[in-house]
């Protein structure tokens, strides 16, 4: 009799720890639409040599006109010493100048080089298209809804961690 029942436990034990299917975590499908909108974007924009966070980059610099590089990494939700090595490979292909901040000799102010601008100009089409083919399976509509619940979510995580900051 007790074997039957501790067969019976451990068959309920197995049932209950029986692992979240991946294909229902957000967290998964997140990072593989990321993995899929990354492949796009660089088949599209192949012939530039530029990352998706450097095309960020490139275009948070575009808005701003100059910005220290810890206004960059705030404007893209990164790091800043990752954000900083991104602007160095950059500079380094004479994309973005660096220069040593004049009050804070620790601070670069960056902005983009005439190639730089060029290069951002060719590249908005075919990221455009990188970013298109990433939604094509969806409606137009539920694009629109798929971004509206995005910005939702990043905004409202965005909220919590500025709460928190607060707090500390």
């Amino acid at each position: 009799m007790q074997k039957v029942k501790k067969s019976q436990e451990k068959t309920a034990t197995k049932q209950a720890h029986r692992p979240w299917p991946l294909a229902q975590r957000p967290g998964f499908l997140i990072r593989r639409l990321h993995q899929i909108h990354v492949a796009l974007f660089q088949e599209a924009c192949a012939h530039s040599d530029i990352t998706p966070l450097q095309y960020s980059l490139l275009s948070a610099l575009a808005g701003r006109g100059t910005a220290d590089q810890t206004s960059l990494a705030a404007d893209i939700a990164l790091d800043r010493t990752t954000t900083t090595g991104a602007l160095k490979r950059l500079a380094a292909r004479k994309l973005v100048e660096r220069t040593i901040g004049g009050d804070d000799r620790r601070a670069r102010i960056c902005r983009l080089t005439p190639s730089g601008a060029a290069l951002l100009d060719r590249l908005e089409a075919p990221a455009r298209e990188a970013h298109r083919a990433t939604l094509s399976n969806l409606s137009k509509k539920e694009q629109a809804v798929f971004i509206a619940m995005m910005q939702r979510i990043v905004a409202g995580r965005a909220n919590a961690s500025a709460q928190l900051t607060a707090e500390d």
